[in-house]
């Protein structure tokens, strides 16, 4: 066996700290006010707070596990309206799609969590530290009381970023100014300590640590974007027919790129766009800043680096105007992701308003799926869950239609009347009998519909079900 046998390289080539250095520019501009937007909604958002009523929490976002309820303003999800949910991560799905197809990565490099994060952490990294060239310094130095002082009070300041991440996040599982001060008195659950560590941990490690590995490696997003874009997508690419060859200006025959590698310094993936498109790219933008400056001190036309997609770099290359933006956002694949995302936001708006207040579900008794009496009718028993959305108590009437004729009557309840509390969910058992040579007692299924209907309203909801008879 040879040493190279013995030996095998390694697949992964060791990890190159990237220090990114200070840019400044339009994307960076946008990426500063995102960040401060993004930020203020996830750490503001938790106070808020929304009159609901005496019997309801008054925070305006709340997901409530022991009621099993989400609170978003006025709008109050219910357990069995999951649909509303799933309506919304579809959504997100749907506008992932649109955004990529029509620009690429900008979800990764303007709104991902982890971009967002890791930007707030380079912040205090280059105020404690200093920018590029420092950074790359104090991290070469030997450890000595300098380079301990700094990664100290920088690494201080991230814990604290995380534990304010992480607490935010709790915050918004219950009511927070309660939890604030049970968590300060230590009389706080134990998983609210936890979920903070944990948090707290991931986003020390993420932020601070892992940076663009996790983009790399751990995020499949960028394995997935390609299936969604097109030679029409717009994306960060470098115009080499115009900066090729690189070199200083002065020497005639070079292009525009002087190969000062601005774009490589500020670049928070380490990558070179030069290379052409890389699955590390997460097209922020910042390399366009810094090769936008470099041009403009030169003297040379801005946008060697830029956006532009596949169908532009043919039409530049031959001489002819790249297409206009709008011609990229607007064709036929991205207007079907709008008219998809459209639908289900419209879908989800129309059934907000038109569900009902009250709300019913049946589930018949299987075992056993029917009784006989002792004068020979037919009984079989169903439990009934009856909601009650609204602020206040409410009295329901059940019924029950048929062709095969059935009569009802509720355990423990005179008459077919109940009281269902303000915001709550009732158990109501239900008998529906059939007398001995009717339809419904001999045939071995009947169909029925129970009737619910709120006293003094016009609310009325029903349910179809089963009736099973004795079929001879």
């Amino acid at each position: 066996m040879s040493q190279e046998d013995a030996n095998p390289p390694s697949l992964y080539v060791a990890r190159e700290p990237v220090f990114p250095r200070r840019v400044k520019g339009t994307f960076r501009t946008l990426k500063w006010w995102l960040l401060a937007v993004m930020l203020g909604i996830y750490y503001i958002t938790p106070w808020l707070r929304w009159d609901r009523g005496p019997n309801l929490p008054d925070q305006a976002v709340l997901i409530d596990m022991s009621g099993r309820r989400f609170f978003f303003f006025m709008i109050e999800i219910w357990p069995h309206e999951f649909y509303f949910i799933a309506g919304l991560l579809i959504m997100a799905g749907l506008g992932l799609f649109l955004f990529t197809s029509a620009a690429g990565r900008v979800w990764c490099g303007y709104a991902c969590p982890q971009t967002v994060w890791t930007d707030l952490f380079i912040l205090v990294e280059r105020w404690v530290e200093g920018d590029r060239n420092a950074r790359i310094r104090l991290h070469r130095q030997p450890w000595n009381w300098e380079k301990l002082l700094k990664n100290g009070i920088k690494w201080w300041i991230w814990l604290l970023i995380g534990l304010a991440t992480g607490g935010a996040w709790v915050f918004y599982f219950t009511d927070a100014p309660t939890l604030l001060r049970d968590l300060v008195t230590f009389q706080a659950h134990p998983a609210a300590y936890i979920t903070m560590l944990i948090l707290t941990f991931t986003t020390f490690f993420f932020g601070g640590f892992a940076r663009e590995q996790i983009c790399i490696y751990a995020c499949p997003w960028p394995r997935i974007q390609a299936a969604m874009m097109d030679e029409d997508t717009l994306t960060i690419g470098y115009r080499d027919w115009r900066g090729e060859p690189r070199g200083k200006q002065t020497v005639e025959g070079n292009g525009d790129c002087i190969d000062c590698m601005a774009c490589v310094n500020v670049c928070p993936m380490g990558i070179d766009i030069r290379d052409g498109q890389q699955l590390a790219c997460i097209t922020c933008g910042l390399c366009i800043d810094a090769c936008n400056d470099v041009m403009d001190r030169i003297g040379k036309p801005r946008d060697l680096i830029g956006y532009l997609a596949l169908t532009d770099e043919t039409r530049e290359r031959a001489g002819q105007p790249a297409k206009s933006v709008w011609a990229h956002v607007f064709r036929v694949r991205t207007i079907l992701y709008t008219v998809l995302w459209g639908g289900v936001g419209v879908g989800l708006i129309v059934a907000l308003f038109l569900r009902s207040p009250i709300d019913v579900s049946v589930t018949p008794v299987r075992n056993p799926t029917y009784v006989t009496l002792s004068d020979g009718s037919i009984r079989n028993a169903y439990d009934l869950r009856l909601r009650n959305m609204q602020g206040a108590d409410a009295q329901f009437t059940l019924a029950v239609t048929s062709e095969a004729f059935v009569t009802m009557a509720l355990e423990g309840q005179e008459g077919l009347t109940v009281t269902v509390p303000a915001n709550e969910t009732m158990q109501q058992r239900v008998y529906l009998t059939a007398q001995p040579d009717s339809e419904a007692a001999t045939e071995d299924r009947s169909d029925v519909r129970i009737w619910v209907e709120e006293l003094g309203t016009t609310n009325r909801i029903h349910h179809d079900t089963v009736f099973n008879g004795k079929e001879d």
